[in-house]
């Protein structure tokens, strides 16, 4: 079978491209004269060869009870002595029976004995050089391929055999918005990753993202986006590959994945993954998930019979397939992932034995046939803004002139999170309500497209403030749209009304992602000339436009 081509695109903050602290060995600490960090074994790290080595390792070790079937076996190499010589023959019956084994560089990586030390010459024992200190290293990598490299050298399959991944497909390495960054750039000749030219020198919180060490941590602002959005796209229309992996944070990971099913026109699959622990950590879920992935584009079971995908995007988490609208983080632990909406959301899954299923197939809009994806999106729309504290209309550019997302056209959508007993006082004043009065007039402050998603009653979306719901019907007719969720997670779905969009089953983090889309679409409302007494034909012109958000809030 020919291999598939597949291109593995790095996201931010991911922990499946993470490691546990590099922490210096007992044996470099017994070399240095440093007391030993504790007790037992040392870690041992995946690491090179510099020089061939030649070892010798004792017969029947690999198993405990190997050598219960010795009469099975072929004859050893030969045999260790008590002096540590090596033998073809057996001299007494205290020679260790051994196989000679010549390690070489090009054999790739080896679990070794981490030596390093500081260049003060005390030990590492975490990232940086003291305890939250600001001078550091980096443990997570810089694109997927160390980590794809780790997990075909020493990830084993339930055959017991390796290249899980080579031994399938042939991946090249993207870095859309990475975890870790080249804060000296890095040499054209040394670049593992798919590009032209030197990388240049990275910064954290602008180049790469990472949330270790914890208090340093960087995340992505919104216009890194349609940095994204732009670099996934020209990937997926390459026709290059077969099909993608993109990973993530696992608190994230959900969000990209249906901003993806919303924004990339592609016909292609596209797998998304985390990891609840870091590359090598005990129990870590990272390696399985990767090699999913690959199974599942490989096997063909997302095709339409048509030239599509009818899964669209999915999130692939201990051997289930997400669709990519409903699946959402609930703990950090392996299997810490639901199907959110109570009517589905688990697409298929993968067994034991890496045999894949496809039970189900979402039945919305996704990819390219996304009524919101970046082919279909304008180059520019009607945005709203307070010029002397009267809302007036401004154009809001898109794309540029190659069809490119513009990093400034992300939306602005705030989530408001509502409960019971949420007034702060009786009355009708807005004064009372200040904090959302800040945000309707950010809203329009003219730097971007802005909405408002509200997480109310389950599952009416409902605001229980009737003060509060009159603030944000003003600013309906000022331009604002105004999407409503159920708190939580809801299976059921919330009813339109005349001045909102019900936001269906959707997380409210899910509706604020397609209000965003619907935004760079349509633009903003229509806007009243008195939006405290809007006429009839304001209303009905408001409702016009609210029906056509409401159109893709049905259908995706």
């Amino acid at each position: 079978m020919s291999k598939i081509r597949i291109a593995h695109m790095a996201g931010p903050t991911a922990t499946i491209q993470n490691t546990p602290p590099l922490v210096t060995s007992n044996k470099a600490r017994a070399k240095a004269g440093l007391p030993p960090v504790s007790e037992g074994f040392d870690p041992l790290r995946a690491q090179r060869l510099a020089a061939p080595v030649k070892v010798y390792v004792e017969q029947f070790s690999a198993h405990p009870l190997e050598a219960d079937a010795a009469e099975l076996y072929a004859a050893p190499d030969g045999y260790i002595g008590a002096d540590g010589s090596f033998s073809k023959t057996k001299a007494s019956e205290a020679d260790k029976p051994v196989y000679e084994i010549e390690l070489k560089p090009e054999d790739g990586l080896y679990p070794l004995p981490y030596m390093a030390l500081q260049a003060d010459g005390t030990a590492w024992e975490e990232e940086t050089t003291k305890p939250f200190g600001t001078v550091t290293r980096q443990g997570f990598y810089p694109d997927g391929s160390r980590s794809f490299e780790e997990i075909d050298r020493l990830s084993i399959g339930a055959d017991g055999k390796v290249n899980l991944i080579g031994g399938r497909a042939k991946v090249d390495f993207y870095r859309p918005a990475p975890p870790g960054g080249f804060t000296k750039g890095l040499a054209n000749a040394r670049r593992a990753d798919q590009g032209d030219g030197d990388t240049p020198t990275e910064r954290l919180g602008h180049d790469f993202f990472a949330y270790k060490p914890f208090h340093m941590a960087k995340s992505p602002p919104r216009p890194v986006l349609a940095k994204i959005t732009n670099e996934v796209q020209a990937i997926m229309s390459s026709g290059k590959y077969d099909g993608a992996i993109w990973t993530q944070g696992s608190p994230q990971v959900e969000e990209t994945a249906y901003w993806f099913n919303l924004l990339i026109d592609t016909d292609l699959p596209i797998a998304c993954n985390a990891a609840q622990r870091p590359q090598n950590q005990i129990s870590n879920d990272g390696p399985a998930n990767i090699v999913d992935s690959v199974t599942y584009l490989q096997s063909g079971i997302w095709k339409d019979g048509k030239g599509g995908n009818r899964a669209g995007t999915v999130v692939i988490q201990e051997q289930q397939f997400f669709a990519a609208r409903e699946v959402a983080k609930v703990d950090a632990r392996p299997g810490g992932y639901v199907a959110t909406g109570g009517h589905g959301g688990i697409l298929g899954q993968v067994t034991h034995m890496g045999t894949p299923y496809m039970m189900y197939v979402p039945a919305y809009k996704h990819t390219s046939a996304s009524d919101v994806n970046i082919t279909k999106l304008p180059a520019s729309v009607t945005g709203t803004r307070l010029v002397d504290g009267k809302a007036v209309t401004w154009e809001v550019a898109i794309k540029d002139a190659s069809g490119k997302l513009l990093a400034d056209a992300i939306p602005s959508v705030s989530i408001i999170k509502e409960g019971g007993y949420f007034a702060d006082q009786f009355g009708d004043d807005p004064a009372a309500e200040d904090d959302l009065d800040y945000l309707i007039k950010h809203k329009l402050s003219g730097k971007r497209l802005g909405g408002f998603v509200v997480e109310g009653l389950v599952p009416y979306g409902n605001i229980t403030s009737e003060l509060r719901g009159q603030m944000l019907r003003v600013a309906s007719f000022m331009g604002i749209p105004v999407a409503r969720t159920g708190r939580g997670y809801p299976e059921g779905f919330s009813d339109p009304e005349p001045y909102t969009i019900a936001g269906s089953n959707l997380t409210s983090t899910k509706a604020r992602l397609l209000l965003m889309a619907c935004l760079m679409k349509f633009g903003a409302l229509p806007i009243a000339a008195d939006p405290y007494n809007p006429t009839p034909a304001e209303f009905d012109a408001l409702k016009a436009a609210l029906a056509k958000y409401q159109s893709v809030f049905h259908t995706h």
